[in-house]
């Protein structure tokens, strides 16, 4: 009787453990940029470590005004629903606004900025249309 007793309780503290965590995660929503335009975002409580497959570009030490660059949106050949591939991008001079991924791979061949892969940093974010 006693370890069914000690079985029970040990469960319900796990389940009041999972319902606090699945209360405390809440859905938030932002804007990034997707070619030249601004688009609205909604960012689930999850990530996706090494699981990206859409090519994201977090700016570092940007202009005021710079968000998040994604290469692909609902319409363009090849998006994933959100599945995003995580890249840094650093300015190695002045920073400039980015707003496209063309101009994350054009500064980048041009030596304005250095991209990093980071995969630990995937994410699921879908963007709304």
């Amino acid at each position: 009787m006693r370890r069914a007793l000690s079985a029970f309780l040990g469960l319900a503290a796990l389940l009041a453990l999972a319902t606090a965590l699945a209360l405390a995660a809440e859905v938030g929503f932002g804007q990034l940029y997707y070619n030249g335009q601004v688009v609205r975002t909604v960012v689930p409580p999850a990530a996706f470590p090494h699981e990206g497959t859409d090519n994201f570009y977090k700016v570092e030490g940007g202009v005021s005004g710079q968000l998040g660059i994604a290469a692909v949106a609902p319409g363009a050949a090849g998006y994933h629903g959100g599945h995003w591939k995580v890249f840094h991008v650093r300015f190695t001079g002045t920073p400039v606004l980015l707003t496209s991924e063309a101009a994350v791979l054009g500064a980048a061949a041009a030596g304005a900025v250095a991209v990093t892969r980071t995969p630990g940093e995937d994410f699921l974010c879908p963007i709304q249309p």
